[in-house]
């Protein structure tokens, strides 16, 4: 009798221990709801002879014309590329019409973005420079210079440590842009400088602020930017693996982190799993981030793995996920842009899978 009473306190002590250990839902896990979406198929109508390559940017104007900036065309030698080709597309997705063709910019694509006044403007990667076209797709404004093909020792740059000193009005593998009610022009700089640029409407350099590290107010690879409609700058700090919000002058105001718990089965789009919890394979690091209009703004970002998009508040709150890595519709192969014209409308531009996808969102759960 006695042995029978001690298994059963035996028993009970293990039974306590092991529900004690038993893992419980954190905040995240327990509030952020799947975002039901689907995939408008075979959404872009191309030409028989005209080809996307990797998909760095896409953008939509007042209109519903869809602008994508993709890694095709042709390329030279690996340095000397003209991996940039600018095509426009109708609301219903057929093609209208090639911008800039052989532009002396292009190089290597990274972001397009439309400006309040339907402009157009690119950031080119490899040639370090940004470009404004107007809507009829005349080059407005240029910023930047390239690499003069002469000169010697015309190569890739050198990301040294400690870094060279940033030259205002040059940039250094530039990558977005955005604006503010004031015409202003934000433009994050890049994987070298590692700050953010600010000129004004007429396109005079007024200041930059940043520079590499990790404290606030600098950065590792500021990859996209974004403004709302108080004019606060949003930094996608993608290195960092944190979105940095600035006032219009850089005052570092807050940082947002997405700490959203990574499914076991979540598979990578390509590569091995990672396993790292910073840097830019790190689940939740904002490689694209957006800003719907409206009075009800909300914050879209995106990350390589486990290849998902969070819907935030603007003051950092997720409110809902969705997708994951793969080749198929409804999944993501390194989203590197997303433009939201409406909170339920998405369009997002993947490397991996060289393509635009138009995501329509429903109501989260």
């Amino acid at each position: 009798m006695r042995a029978q009473s001690v298994l059963v306190l035996f028993l009970a002590l293990t039974g306590s221990a092991i529900a004690q250990q038993a893992p419980t839902p954190t905040p995240a896990t327990a509030t952020v709801p799947e975002i039901p979406y689907r995939s408008v198929a075979d959404f872009l109508k191309l030409p028989p002879d005209l080809y996307l390559g990797e998909v760095a940017g896409v953008a939509v104007n007042s209109k519903g014309h869809v602008f994508v900036f993709s890694r095709g065309n042709t390329t030279g030698a690996a340095y000397g590329a003209s991996a940039a080709q600018l095509l426009e597309f109708g609301a219903d997705g057929r093609f209208v019409r090639e911008i800039g063709h052989n532009l002396y910019a292009w190089s290597y694509a990274h972001t397009v973005k439309i400006d309040p006044q339907d402009n157009i403007w690119i950031t080119d990667k490899g040639s370090d420079m940004v470009i404004k076209f107007t809507p009829a797709g005349r080059v407005a404004m240029v910023f930047g210079r390239k690499q003069e093909a002469s000169d010697e020792g015309t190569g890739p740059l050198k990301h040294v440590r400690p870094p060279l000193p940033p030259v205002d009005g040059m940039f250094r593998q530039v990558t977005d842009v955005a604006w503010d009610a004031a015409g202003n022009t934000y433009i994050s700089d890049g994987y070298v400088n590692s700050r953010v640029a600010k000129v004004d409407k007429d396109g005079n350099w007024i200041k930059s602020w940043g520079e590499p590290g990790d404290a606030p107010g600098q950065f590792n690879t500021p990859h996209s930017i974004a403004t709302d409609a108080q004019g606060n700058v949003y930094v996608a700090d993608r290195g960092n693996r944190r979105i940095q919000v600035f006032d219009s002058d850089g005052k570092f105001l807050r940082q947002i982190t997405i700490d959203v718990p990574v499914p076991p089965d979540a598979r990578p789009a390509i590569g091995a799993k990672p396993k790292a919890t910073t840097g830019t394979m790190a689940p939740g690091a904002p490689w694209a981030i957006c800003i719907t209009p409206g009075p009800r703004q909300v914050l879209y970002s995106s990350d390589a793995f486990p290849g998902r998009i969070y819907k935030l508040s603007l003051d950092g709150k997720v409110l809902g996920v969705l997708g994951e890595s793969g080749k198929q519709l409804k999944q993501f192969g390194w989203i590197h842009e997303m433009a939201c014209p409406s909170e339920n409308e998405l369009y997002v531009a993947e490397l991996l899978n060289w393509r635009v996808q138009k995501l329509v969102l429903g109501p989260g759960r």
